[in-house]
């Protein structure tokens, strides 16, 4: 029998999360993976084998839409592996199974002071420990190669999600009022520049290009912004959470980021942190949902107990914000910027109703804030690894002359929780009063939750957008001001104009 893998689930800070269960789960009848726990004190991922061998066709399609970078064949060959996988553990559970037969015999032997019989017995013996062991050698290298293979297939694709590239995507709806007209000389560089808001100079004197420094009414903005998206999202129920900005490199590839590159040489995607040898390789995070997602790991939450959602505030990394052209001008693209992220635990039949709840939340912060944005459902080649629905939230910036992308909202169903180790224990509530939940089944099975997250505010971006929508022009067409959203007045440090030029509406 394969050896045995148990971890005891942390238990659950009960101010955030209430849950108290807890529980010991047995590998013995799946893929160890032995080597992937040096990286990480979680245990394997669970990926479902069984469904990609149920669903080969059905898998290779799903990766050859997204465009996910598979080598050929391997959907095939997770499947291939699998069998073997399975024969190789029965073999060696018979084998094992063997060598307990001979060392029965071995100390009846003994017993009996039969020495021929003893002989035998223990030359079968020596021999079924050889096997043994190289069974067990050649089963390990077929569980790493499976792992592997397997970790790279991308999550499932809602049917609703168009095909094809970002041009594919499907406008769901438009908000705000009318775009103003294309003006460069609304670009968001020139005004900042004019009311001494950004100093990109310094920050690519101090740590290169694409990083920058917010000044006065900017840096003002920044805090704003981010306390009234917080405050939003505590009205709709979220935890407020500040996350740590420096991940194991291990969590963040159980999430699936995986930011797309299409450069030629790629960019690297993560800042990788220069640790000592013995330590865990660690990364500063690319999204608040990392150290978010990793908050919930390792834990059997009570259904009852379900929806679990936070709201984080955090630093973004981005190392290949530099490998954009155009897009790489001021605050567009930038290596580090604040954002506010909205990330939800939920039941498998929840998380469907989720995304319309986190699509609410965006909506109503962007909305307020006075300028045109509209939803767009993302197209299979814009989802990452782990989305299974993607949408986006853009905002007209007349400077660009485009729309820019705002915020993102990605269900990614079971696909982190498989891997992060996220299950709930069902349970349906008592109607008598001071009673506990009691489960609603007696299966042993626990399910793994579904995860959803979203942008609540990309600061940058967001400032992008109000400078180029709120940019106040005279009659000579010389920049005067600039308008500010009044839903962010409560949320600003100090005299709400104190320069003159910042005007609220």
């Amino acid at each position: 029998m394969l050896a045995r893998r148990s971890a005891s689930l942390a238990r659950t800070p009960p101010l955030l999360f209430a849950a108290k269960n807890q529980c010991r789960c047995n590998y013995s009848s799946r893929p160890n993976h032995t080597a992937f726990r040096t990286a990480t004190a979680l245990p394997p991922p669970r990926i479902d084998y069984r469904g990609i061998v149920e669903n080969v066709v059905k898998k290779s399609n799903n990766a050859l839409n997204r465009k996910a970078s598979l080598p050929t064949g391997a959907i095939d060959d997770v499947a291939r592996m699998y069998t073997e996988f399975k024969r190789l553990t029965n073999t060696l559970n018979a084998k094992r199974n063997a060598r307990s037969v001979v060392g029965e015999r071995i100390r009846k032997s003994a017993g009996e002071g039969d020495l021929e019989a003893k002989n035998t017995a223990l030359t079968e013996a020596a021999q079924l420990k050889l096997e043994v062991s190289e069974l067990e050698a050649i089963l390990a290298q077929v569980e790493h190669q499976l792992l592997t293979l397997a970790l790279a297939i991308p999550n499932d694709t809602h049917p609703d999600s168009p095909l094809g590239p970002e041009s594919s995507a499907i406008t769901v709806s438009t908000h705000g009022p009318e775009p103003l007209p294309s003006n460069p000389e609304r670009d968001h560089v020139a005004i900042c520049r004019k009311f001494g808001l950004l100093d990109l100079e310094s920050g690519s004197t101090v740590t290169g290009s694409s990083w920058y420094y917010l000044l006065n009414e900017a840096a003002l903005l920044e805090i704003a912004l981010t306390n009234y998206a917080i405050s939003v999202a505590l009205k709709h129920g979220f935890t407020p959470v500040v996350t740590p900005d420096v991940v194991r490199s291990d969590i963040a590839s159980r999430c699936g980021f995986q930011p797309r590159d299409d450069s030629d040489p790629p960019m690297a995607q993560m800042y990788h942190i220069n640790t000592p040898p013995a330590s865990p390789e660690l990364v500063l995070s690319g999204t608040s949902e990392i150290p978010l997602a990793g908050m919930f790991a390792n834990k059997v939450f009570p259904s009852t107990t379900l929806p679990l959602k936070v709201v984080g505030v955090g630093h973004a990394f981005r190392a290949e914000a530099g490998a954009r052209g155009a897009d790489t001008r001021g605050l567009y693209r930038v290596h580090q910027f604040t954002k506010v992220e909205l990330f939800a635990v939920t039941t498998a039949e929840g998380s469907e109703s989720m995304v319309k709840d986190i699509l609410n939340v965006q909506k109503t912060i962007i909305g307020s804030l006075g300028f045109p944005f509209r939803v767009l459902n993302m197209p299979t080649e814009e989802l990452g690894a782990s989305a299974y629905q993607k949408y986006d939230i853009e905002g007209w910036m007349p400077g660009r002359g485009n729309w820019g992308e705002l915020s993102s909202l990605s269900n990614c169903t079971d696909y982190q929780a498989r891997r992060l180790h996220i299950r709930y224990r069902l349970q349906h509530p008592n109607t008598s009063s001071g009673e506990e939940a009691t489960p609603a089944t007696t299966s042993t099975a626990l399910p793994f939750a579904h995860t959803l997250n979203g942008t609540a505010a990309a600061i940058p971006r967001l400032i992008v957008a109000l400078l180029e929508n709120g940019a106040i022009y005279n009659e000579q067409g010389e920049l005067t001001g600039i308008h500010l959203p009044a839903v962010l007045k409560p949320f600003w440090i100090g005299p709400e104009n104190a320069r003159g030029f910042t005007h609220w509406s």
